[in-house]
């Protein structure tokens, strides 16, 4: 059963069944909004990005994107960078996998973001989500889904941090503007 977050929700990544979660995905979708122009509409291919910044005590020490796609430990893995976006098909069009028992036990947080590395606001991007995936069963556990475009080039979209022997997620949805995880890092500092 999915639970639809709204910002700021969090949930606990437990197991119907009482089970701690193992591994998960951070799975992102998207597509280019059409434009209205003088011969009809068209889109415009949009470039999104996801990254996983690591956290220590609210310090980074490690980062997963498109030019880093493993965590230096192997616990945390990008499956590859996507260009344009999905054609209406609904399935992650990126995606960071999580290996939660392999997370080194001083990595408390790992925060995941979403940028436009080509510069276009979410004005021009339509279906966007953000989900967890049970990675050994692909059940969905969590979807936030980004509404409203907005004059904004990148999300702070979600957090999983420790909670007790456990993880929780955390719907952040906060706007932010940068092309890469690092131009966002002073708007993902007050959410740790």
């Amino acid at each position: 059963m999915t639970v639809n977050m709204t910002k700021g929700q969090a949930i606990s990544l437990q197991k119907s069944d009482g089970g701690t979660l193992t591994a998960v995905r951070m799975g992102l979708g998207w597509q280019a909004a059409p434009r209205r122009g003088l011969f009809g509409s068209r889109t415009r291919e949009v470039d999104l990005d996801a990254s996983a910044v690591l956290f220590a005590e609210k310090q980074p020490v490690d980062v997963v994107f498109f030019r880093h796609l493993v965590s230096d430990d192997g616990s945390v893995r990008h499956t590859g960078d996507n260009l344009v976006g999905g054609a209406g098909q609904g399935g992650d069009d990126e995606a960071i996998l999580v290996d939660l028992q392999r997370v080194p036990v001083h990595i408390d947080q790992i925060v995941f973001t979403v940028n436009s590395f080509t510069g276009q606001t979410f004005q021009e991007v339509q279906n966007a989500f953000c989900r967890i995936v049970d990675e050994t069963n692909g059940q969905e556990l969590a979807r936030y889904t980004l509404d409203g475009g907005g004059q904004y080039t990148a999300q702070i979209m979600a957090k999983v941090h420790r909670a007790g022997s456990g993880w929780q997620m955390t719907a952040l949805g906060n706007p932010a503007n940068g092309r890469t995880f690092q131009d966002l890092m002073p708007s993902i500092l007050p959410h740790l």
